[in-house]
């Protein structure tokens, strides 16, 4: 129940509550202020590169060096075993190497919750990034030994540590973060990720290093960045929360939130702690079992389960496919379709970055629903100008146009508060479950979509789009009518939202009254 002095005295017997318990926008000024006080910002930047930055990076790069590497399998078959692979052959090498990726980060999402448990999370980073230390110097020698496993055991190595890092790096941001602007810094989970693709479709670039002899060096680049966290991370604290409520030490926890975020008793900050680890009590670090078994977080766990399946499937791979194919009917020349491609990254950067400006005045539901739905009217524009683009050259133009705004709505809806909203409506005993439980939905999907996404496009072509159309309408549905607000909240503020969601998918979001007798 919150204090009387954040509430307002209606009556001599009733106490009413804003769901925003009078939540103040902070200024960029001292937002940036606040980032500068202590060592925020460089943890921010250094967290980021051994994070999704990773998964981004490894999400485009492969793409360029694709053919150049098919070709290395071929030759290093026959230097090893002195005849020449079938078509069919190397095709299944090729798939497995992709697989494998896929696969590798299921394993590794899963592994979230034992090693946070037992390393913590700072511990936890800094392995995540050795291990890619490791599997780079493994894809980095696969040429000079002419060795086609080596890819193989590095994708694997790769997939393990994006899908491990990813999850750490949300955990540990969150767990670090002040609530007043907590969405704002978890934002950047999404902005480090949109930074790694960009960075891995500049440098796949012909000038730059995709060509046919740097393969194995254009793969190896996000290494760097994890020499940099590496050196870098064991000078910070590890995350406030995981050291108070897990730990039990307040004053290492206070000296951890002074290292990041400035002087300060944080007091308040610590009272919120502190009450959240009275509700868990003993029962720290729950399983996955006991986070689905838990009535009280079913509408917390169908949340997660309808957010991140509507964004596997909401159609951001069919955009990519048909990108190319837009791009060249609206007159764009073939070599130049890459950097318009690099554009489209550029923007994902720039609209997660204004996402980041936003999220904490607008609030996560609304940038969602918005998002959702947004990409829900463009997939159904880009289904009618795909059919209609014989009939006028204006009509390709139309269509690049409706891809570039697909990605602002996506980057600035979904992809930029889903992050925010994983940390936030899942206490701590039960995060690093739920974190596996979304890396599991998140791996799957994407490596179900890999199996399916090809059949779909050759059944339905472009009328793909409208089942797209449909999965964004849902999302933007089922977040607007039944997720609750949680912007500047506590997380134990939040799971009573999600307590007084009723049937009919009403929550105590706007007001909530409690009667109480004087």
């Amino acid at each position: 129940m919150p204090n009387r002095d954040d509430s307002v005295f209606i009556g001599e017997e009733q106490w009413c509550f804003m769901d925003t318990r009078r939540y103040k926008k902070k200024s960029m000024k001292s937002v940036l202020q606040e980032l500068v006080a202590g060592k925020a910002l460089i943890f921010i930047v250094v967290l980021g590169l051994g994070g999704s930055f990773q998964n981004g990076f490894h999400l485009t790069a492969i793409s360029s060096p694709s053919p150049y590497i098919q070709s290395f399998i071929n030759s290093s078959w026959t230097y090893h075993y002195g005849d020449v692979p079938g078509e069919k052959t190397v095709t299944f090498i090729w798939s497995t190497v992709v697989a494998l990726y896929a696969l590798g980060g299921l394993i590794g999402s899963i592994t979230v919750r034992y090693l946070t448990s037992h390393l913590g999370r700072k511990g936890a980073m800094l392995l995540n990034s050795a291990i890619a230390v490791v599997s780079t110097v493994i894809m980095y020698i696969s040429k000079p030994t002419y060795s086609f496993e080596l890819i193989l055991v590095a994708r694997f190595l790769f997939g393990f540590g994006a899908g491990l890092g990813l999850n750490l790096h949300t955990i540990y941001l969150g767990e670090s973060s002040p609530k007043k602007i907590r969405g704002m810094v978890t934002v950047t989970v999404t902005t480090f990720m949109s930074l790694g693709k960009l960075l891995g479709q500049f440098v796949g670039l012909r000038e730059i290093l995709g060509r046919e002899e740097c393969w194995n060096i254009l793969l190896c680049i996000p290494a760097f960045f994890c020499v940099v966290q590496l050196a870098i991370l064991p000078f910070f604290p590890d995350a406030p929360r995981y050291i108070l409520i897990d730990k039990g030490n307040s004053q290492q926890c206070r000296k951890a939130l002074q290292c990041l975020w400035g002087p300060g008793d944080y007091k308040l900050e610590i009272e919120e702690m502190l009450a959240e680890q009275a509700v868990i009590g003993e029962q720290h670090n729950k399983s996955v079992l006991d986070l689905l078994r838990d009535k009280h977080l079913h509408w917390q766990v169908l949340s997660m389960l309808v957010i991140n399946g509507c964004i596997q499937f909401s159609g951001i791979s069919a955009i990519t496919v048909f990108s190319f194919n837009i791009f060249l009917e609206a007159g764009i020349p073939v070599d130049k379709i890459r950097y318009v491609t690099l554009g489209i990254g550029a923007s994902e950067v720039l609209i997660s970055i204004t996402c980041g400006l936003f999220i904490e005045s607008v609030g996560r539901r609304t940038l969602m629903w918005r998002g959702f739905g947004g990409m829900s009217a463009i997939m159904a524009l880009i289904t009618v100008t795909l059919y209609l683009k014989d009939y006028s050259s204006v009509i390709p133009y139309t269509t690049v146009i409706l891809i570039f705004l697909f990605f602002i709505f996506y980057g600035g809806g979904p992809a930029g508060t889903a992050p925010s909203l994983a940390n936030e409506i899942f206490i701590q005993s039960y995060r690093p479950a739920a974190f596996v439980f979304i890396g599991f939905l998140r791996w799957l999907g994407f490596t179900m979509l890999g199996f399916i996404f090809p059949f779909l496009i050759a059944a339905l072509k472009s009328l793909s789009f409208v089942l797209f159309s449909c999965v964004c309408l849902i999302a933007a549905l089922y977040v607007f009518f039944i997720l609750p607000e949680t912007k500047g909240k506590t997380l134990l503020e939040i799971s009573q939202e999600f307590e007084n969601i009723r049937a009919c998918g009403s929550s105590t979001e706007d007001v909530l009254c409690l009667e109480t007798k004087l």
